[in-house]
């Protein structure tokens, strides 16, 4: 049975800004092939958009959940969103 490519938004709340969260992001979706973007929101919180098939998805999430390691990640909300095919790479936007 082939994956299905699925997509999500997360909404990421606890310490997340200023502790290289971003930059962790990015580094789990290149090695598990989503493709999407991080960025800082002005309420502290960060959000993430990925699109990959579902196994890999659940792997990002998952280590979204776990943070970097000068992180706490008290919340991550999960929004399912229709697949694009938009996005060729996964960046942080500032």
């Amino acid at each position: 049975m082939e994956d299905m490519v699925v997509a999500r938004r997360y909404l990421i709340s606890g310490r997340v800004q200023g502790v290289g969260f971003r930059f962790f992001t990015e580094d789990v979706a290149r090695r598990e092939g989503v493709y999407g973007f991080v960025k800082n929101l002005a309420d502290g919180r960060v959000e993430a958009v990925g699109e990959a098939e579902r196994e890999a998805l659940e792997r990002f999430e998952l280590r979204l959940h776990q943070g970097s390691p000068a992180s706490r990640v008290d919340h991550v909300k999960t929004e399912e969103l229709r697949p694009t095919g938009h996005h060729q790479d996964f960046v942080v936007r500032e």
